[in-house]
């Protein structure tokens, strides 16, 4: 008899929640005009945008045109870091970052070191936190940017924005965070974090796929990534996906309901307590104990290998990293620069749990393991 199909991979995508997929068929039928023209078919669909452009600007308590849609995470990495160098005048720039963020920022940080920039990246502690005060040092006259994420992919741990924030702004410097595994399941507010420039993904809390912000704070200059016509207020040209925005929009009115209900924390909490009761001192948690995603559990089986392991769960859908990594035998990045010893950082697994996720399904997880 085939296993029951478990999902516990939700930092790497979520299903479409039916409140999303509804505001989606209802945009299908209704506002289908061009939202840059002046007539009649075009205003509903102008409205529907900035309905959803408020919406999101509700979820990050900043202002409706500071909000600039995006096609997802990557796109909105891309564009604050690009955008802050290119808007400095281009070669010569330093941006400080870490040793644990997504591809999304190291990648393009490599790319602008080709074209002049220099980055300084910053190690991290076991747990995965970057000190405050490492940024503070490694600032230069010619720091132009800080990014820092706000909360690691892979293994949840949460780091101190605010503080590194407040450093920037110190000097004068902007200072942007990924903010795409945080955004919908802790708060996410841009006036309680200080930074300047904030990335989120929709697919990562209940929205579709494609779909993004960039928040640019009010008088931050930024070159656009995409260049063309006078859209999304001369930052990112591009006639406005309707579907999509007013998807992200909905998803992220749905986020506020559900920040603070406490019930992936326990679910996620007695998984822990259920895998050391079964495995004991042969299993270790990766990241930190208390200031990481609620809904995040990253564990090494001591002398194992994930990937083994989830081959053998059959039907419980999880990841050895981040999904970018998926299928990997070799150490993850982020554990590796948390100094994790390759005997326990091999055998690791990140459970990822979501607003469906039952008590049920974490005891026939660990049963099956």
């Amino acid at each position: 008899m085939q296993e029951q199909r478990i999902y516990l991979d939700f930092n790497a995508t979520t299903p479409i929640a039916p409140e999303v997929a509804a505001a989606i068929n209802q945009a299908l039928a209704e506002p289908f005009g061009n939202p840059s023209s002046e007539h009649w078919a075009g205003l509903p669909a102008r409205q529907a945008v900035e309905k959803a452009r408020a919406q999101v600007a509700a979820l990050l308590h900043c202002s409706s045109d500071e909000v600039v849609f995006t096609s997802g995470g990557s796109e909105s990495n891309n564009h604050a870091l690009k955008g802050a160098f290119f808007a400095q005048g281009g070669r010569g720039g330093h941006i400080i970052t870490t040793q644990v963020e997504h591809p999304a920022v190291l990648n393009p940080c490599r790319f602008l070191e080709r074209l002049g920039a220099s980055v300084t990246y910053l190690p991290v502690d076991r747990f995965g936190r970057v000190d405050p005060e490492d940024v503070r040092h490694a600032l230069t006259p010619h720091t132009i940017l800080i990014s820092v994420m706000h909360a690691n992919n892979e293994v949840g741990t949460l780091q101190p924005i605010s503080e590194i924030a407040r450093v920037a702004r110190e000097r004068g410097i902007l200072s942007h965070t990924d903010a795409a595994q945080s955004a919908g399941k802790i708060s996410a507010r841009v006036d309680e974090l200080g930074v300047d420039l904030l990335s989120l993904a929709g697919h990562k809390f209940y929205a579709p796929k494609g779909v993004g912000v960039l928040y640019v704070r009010k008088g931050v200059c930024l070159e656009p990534l995409i260049h063309g016509a006078g859209h999304e207020s001369g930052r990112r040209a591009g006639t406005e996906n309707i579907l999509l925005d007013v998807a992200l929009g909905t998803a992220c009115e749905l986020a506020q309901s559900w920040l603070g209900v406490e019930s992936i924390r326990q679910l996620r909490d007695l998984f822990w307590e259920l895998l050391q009761t079964r495995f004991g001192k042969r299993v270790v948690l990766n990241g930190h104990p208390t200031e990481r995603l609620p809904n995040t559990l990253n564990v090494s089986f001591v002398g194992k290998i994930g990937s083994t392991i989830l081959s053998g769960l059959e039907g419980v859908a999880a990841s050895t990293g981040s999904a970018c990594h998926s299928g990997s035998v070799e150490l993850s990045p982020v554990l590796k620069a948390m100094k994790v010893p390759p005997e326990i950082g091999m055998g690791a697994i990140r459970f990822s749990l979501g607003r469906t996720t039952t008590r049920e399904e974490i005891e026939q997880v660990v049963s099956r393991l």
